[in-house]
């Protein structure tokens, strides 16, 4: 498992603990819910058998079934309806405040507001029968005011658990992302560094070879391997650290860059270059933006086999240059489009997956610009864009 792959199952856990924490804290506030809305119908029950005691000939304490009836319920709204449902009404054929209890007062002085919110207790819970000497009335209840804020309680819970996990989750990706700069940073300054002794012992062996007359074309050669471990030297250390930006011709740049890999990829690749005629300024850094494009055509040879076409063009607008790298390899899967830039990422047998991901810290984190897989087709090749800004202008 490398550690991109590390990295995703992390994610998968602290999703699933989320998801089964949240959970639990509903299903626990669910059977709270219910049993306290078990508990409320058991006090509209009792306000009930009250009632009915209290129309009873047979009720002996008046005074102790009202005493009843008023310390049963005190918060939980209750409408008294006849056998249809309907209104109980006083001698006025108004409804009869007597019927209601708990019900705000500006319910109380509407009939259309009294009506609506009859409609809500009967949509709330199953009316309870009471059984007169004469006639049969339902009680109609609805939920408490306890009850009714409990109903936003898991969703405040939920909102905190996802709020809490997230600021662990950004604790973590923040904090791994600072130790994979330190140690880009470390394993950077490392390598210039060791690269840095050879070399110097290098330029000192070929100064004795031309001191011993050697064939002048070995020397030349050795001088151009020289140089180039020398850039490659400046890469490294740059990437080390915030590299200096210059106001250079893009146009220049990425012409330099297609020769030096032209000259020296295989045969079987054919090249193709498309540039404008006029120099555009972009702020670059020269080492590195070669370093980017040549990790993106290896990456496109790669894709290829060593065999097959690949083209580089450059076109731009008012603010923007796009350099296009479009090989005719074997195609990227539009899933992996953002996974083959992560750190580790390979669909080779033999390598580190730090190309792409180089190439995307280079223009985005130090250039301010994009770089992106703008198409591909499955067994037909790949195209990747990179977008940078022209110089003194601000998107």
């Amino acid at each position: 498992m490398n550690f991109s792959d590390e990295r995703h199952f992390s994610s998968y856990f602290i999703i699933i603990a989320v998801l089964v924490i949240t959970g639990l804290v509903l299903w626990n506030t669910s059977l709270f819910m219910q049993r306290l809305k078990d508990d409320e119908r058991t006090k509209i029950q009792i306000w009930a058998q009250s009632q009915k005691a209290l129309n009873s000939e047979q009720s002996d304490d008046y005074l102790e079934l009202s005493i009843v009836i008023g310390a049963t319920n005190k918060s939980i709204p209750i409408i008294i309806t006849d056998s249809n449902g309907n209104f109980i009404r006083d001698s006025l054929g108004k409804p009869d405040h007597s019927y209601f209890q708990n019900i705000a007062t500006n319910v109380l002085d509407s009939e259309s507001k009294l009506k609506s919110f009859l409609k809500k207790l009967k949509s709330e819970n199953k009316p309870i029968k009471l059984d007169l000497k004469e006639t049969e009335q339902y009680i109609y209840y609805g939920n408490s005011d306890i009850l009714n804020k409990l109903k936003y309680y898991p969703m405040t819970i939920a909102i905190i658990i996802f709020l809490l996990i997230g600021v662990i989750y950004f604790f973590f990706t923040t904090s791994k992302a600072s130790e994979q700069n330190k140690l880009w940073a470390g394993m950077a300054k490392e390598t210039a560094h060791q690269i840095g002794t050879p070399l110097s012992s290098l330029v000192g062996w070929n100064e004795i070879l031309k001191a011993e007359n050697v064939d002048p074309d070995y020397i030349k050669e050795i001088d151009k391997d020289i140089e180039r471990l020398k850039v490659i030297t400046e890469r490294f250390s740059k990437i080390g650290s915030i590299p200096n930006l210059e106001e250079l011709d893009i146009v220049k740049e990425t012409q330099n860059a297609y020769t030096y890999l032209q000259s020296r990829s295989s045969k079987l690749i054919n090249f193709s270059l498309d540039l404008p005629d006029k120099p555009i300024s972009v702020s670059l850094n020269s080492q590195l933006y070669g370093w980017t494009i040549e990790n993106l055509v290896k990456n496109a040879i790669d894709a290829m086999r060593g065999k097959g076409d690949l083209k580089i063009d450059l076109t731009d607008d008012a603010k923007r240059v796009f350099i296009r790298i479009k090989d005719t390899g074997k195609g990227i899967p539009k899933s992996k489009f953002t996974k083959i830039f992560e750190p580790g990422y390979t669909s080779k047998s033999r390598g580190w997956g730090l190309g792409l991901s180089l190439a995307k810290r280079i223009i985005e984190e130090y250039h301010l610009g994009k770089i992106k897989v703008l198409k591909s087709d499955i067994g037909k090749g790949t195209t990747f864009q990179i977008t940078l800004r022209k110089s003194g202008v601000t998107i």
